[in-house]
C-alpha cells in the first residue's frame, strides 16, 4: 500500500474499502450498480482484507434476484416467503385507492405487486414513488371476493447501510493535503488519480459531481464516447436517475395527470439525460415551458398541481473532434436536439463542462487500493446538498457589481458553492480559506463553465454578449 492507502484506511476505518479488480469479478453476469457492490464486498471482507467469497456467492444466490430467478413461481404456487435486495419502483393507483410495486428484475409488474397500508404508513419517509433500493420480503396473497391475487410486500428495510455524520467526514478532510483529497474524490469515483494527466484533467473530471452536491444545478457536458459519463451517473448515487434515449414527456418529468403521480424530478437528486441527441421529446411546446420554469424557479405547476422540488439536470452528449481532439464546430449546441436550442433555455443551464479533455477510460484508470465506499461516498454527497452555509460563505466572498446579470450571478455562485463543498468540505467561515485557494479552485472554474455557456449563446443568438460580469474575491 502506498501513503495515501495507508491514510485512507487510517481516517475512514469503517467507510473505506479495499478494491481489487479481480474481486468484482465475482459479480460477473448481474446487473448490480457500484453502491451496492461495495457494501457486499465490505460486508463479506474480514478484519484482515481477506474476502469470504463462498459466503458473497451464497449471499447473491440467496438474495440477490436475477432475470431467470423462479420467484414468481416459488412464491405462487409453493408459498414461500421470500427476502432480496433489489430495487423496485413504487406507484400509487389513486383509481383503486392502493400502492403499488414493480420489480422490473423479476418482470413483477406493477398491477401485480401490492403494498399493504400498515406497511406503507409504517415506511412512509421510505417508500417513496420512484425507484428505490431494499430489503423486501414478499409473499402471494390469493385472490378473494374482495380483491385480485397479488405479490405483497410484507416487510421492508430501507438500503441505508450507514448513518452519516457529516462533521465527521468534514473534520477527516484536514487530515489530507489538496493533492491527497483530489485523489481520493477520483478514488470514489471509482477511477485511478495516477492514470490522468494533469491537475487540471482531474479536476474537469471532479467537477461532474457538482450537481451531486448542489441542489438545482443544471450543467451540461459534451464530450467524446468513452469517457465515463454514463458509469458516473448511473452507478454511483442511488439518489441520481440516468435517461438512456427513449422519449421523455411532461408526464414523465414533472406530473403525470392520468395517474396523478409525481414525475421523475420530484423523486431524485438530479435526473441525467445520457446520449442526449438520441432523446425524442413529446409535447414539446408543453415540455420546454415546464422546463425552462422549473430550471429557473425549482418548481412547476402542471393542471392544478404545483410541486417544488431541488433537483439538478445534467446533459450528457457526444460531440465530434478533429485529429487534435477539438470540436469540429465551435457552436457546441449544434448537435443538442432541436427541443434545446432555445437560448432561453439553455442560459438556464449554470455550467458547461468541456469533456473532450478528458481521457479515454482505459486501464490505467483501474482503480486498484483504499477508498471511500460509493455507498458512503453517495450518501456524504446527497447530505451536502442541505448544508446552506456554503451559499453563505461564497457570498461572503465575493464582490458582485450592481449591473451584474442575475442569472450569470446566480450560476457563478452555485458553481462556487458546489466546488467549495467538494474541495474544501471542512471550511466553516470565510476566515478558514485563503482567497487564493477559493479563487483558483471555487470561483476561477465557476467562471469559466459559466463563460463557456455564455460565449455559446453569444454565437447562436445577437442578443446575447460573452462578456461575464466582473465578480471578484472581496
Amino acid at each position: 500500500m502506498n501513503p495515501l492507502d495507508e491514510k485512507i484506511k487510517q481516517v475512514f476505518p469503517d467507510e473505506s474499502v479495499y478494491k481489487i479488480p479481480e474481486r468484482y469479478s465475482i459479480f460477473s453476469g448481474r446487473t448490480l450498480p457500484s453502491f451496492i457492490k461495495d457494501w457486499l464486498i465490505r460486508k463479506y471482507t474480514d478484519e484482515r482484507g481477506s474476502l469470504d467469497s463462498h459466503g458473497l456467492l451464497i449471499f447473491l444466490e440467496e438474495h440477490i434476484p436475477h432475470k431467470d430467478s423462479d420467484i414468481k413461481n416459488r412464491l405462487r404456487t409453493h408459498q414461500e416467503e421470500i427476502t432480496i435486495l433489489t430495487r423496485f419502483i413504487v406507484e400509487t393507483d389513486i383509481l383503486k385507492n392502493v400502492l403499488r410495486f414493480s420489480i422490473p428484475d423479476l418482470g413483477i409488474k406493477s398491477n401485480e405487486g401490492r403494498i399493504p397500508d400498515y406497511i406503507a404508513k409504517r415506511y412512509k419517509e421510505h417508500l417513496r414513488e420512484g425507484e428505490i433500493w431494499g430489503v423486501l420480503s414478499l409473499a402471494y396473497i390469493p385472490p378473494d371476493s374482495k380483491q385480485a391475487g397479488a405479490v405483497e410486500l410484507v416487510n421492508f428495510k430501507p438500503f441505508k447501510p450507514y448513518e452519516i455524520e457529516i462533521e465527521y467526514f468534514r473534520n477527516a478532510r484536514k487530515e489530507f493535503s489538496f493533492i491527497e483529497w483530489i485523489d481520493l474524490l477520483i478514488r470514489s469515483m471509482e477511477y485511478n488519480p495516477d492514470g490522468f494527466d494533469s491537475l487540471t484533467q482531474k479536476l474537469l473530471f471532479i467537477s461532474r459531481l457538482l450537481i451531486f452536491v448542489e441542489p438545482n444545478l443544471n450543467i451540461i457536458e459534451l464530450a467524446p464516447k468513452g469517457t465515463g459519463k454514463s458509469y458516473i451517473f448511473g452507478n454511483l448515487s442511488k439518489y441520481g436517475w440516468l435517461i438512456s434515449g427513449g422519449t421523455v414527456t411532461r408526464a414523465k418529468l414533472f406530473y403525470d395527470i392520468q395517474k396523478s403521480a409525481m414525475g421523475l424530478i420530484t423523486h431524485y437528486d438530479f435526473v441525467s439525460m445520457d446520449e442526449i441527441e438520441t432523446i425524442r421529446f413529446a409535447d414539446e411546446n408543453e415540455l420546454q415551458g415546464a422546463l425552462k420554469t422549473y430550471l429557473e424557479q425549482g418548481d412547476f405547476t402542471v393542471a392544478k398541481v404545483k410541486a417544488i422540488s431541488s433537483a439538478g439536470l445534467m446533459l450528457l452528449g457526444n460531440i465530434p473532434l478533429s485529429s487534435d481532439k477539438r470540436p469540429l464546430n465551435a457552436k457546441y449546441f449544434t448537435g443538442l436536439p432541436s427541443f434545446f436550442q432555445s437560448s432561453a433555455l439553455l442560459d438556464r443551464f449554470h455550467g458547461f463542462l468541456e469533456g473532450w479533455h478528458l481521457k479515454r477510460i482505459n486501464e490505467d484508470l483501474t482503480i486498484k487500493g483504499y477508498t471511500l465506499n460509493v455507498e458512503y461516498f453517495s450518501e456524504i454527497l446527497h447530505a451536502f446538498r442541505e448544508i446552506s452555509e456554503y451559499s453563505l460563505i461564497v457570498s461572503e466572498l465575493l464582490e458582485v457589481p450592481p449591473d451584474a446579470d442575475k442569472r450569470d450571478t446566480k450560476a457563478i455562485k452555485k458553481l462556487a458553492s458546489a466546488y467549495l463543498k467538494l474541495l474544501f468540505p471542512h471550511v466553516k467561515r470565510p476566515e478558514d480559506i485563503s482567497k487564493d485557494d477559493f479563487y483558483n479552485f471555487c470561483l476561477k472554474p465557476a467562471l469559466e463553465k459559466r463563460g463557456i455557456v455564455r460565449k455559446q449563446l453569444a454565437l447562436i443568438d445577437r442578443e446575447y454578449h460573452e462578456d461575464l460580469p466582473d465578480i471578484r474575491v472581496k
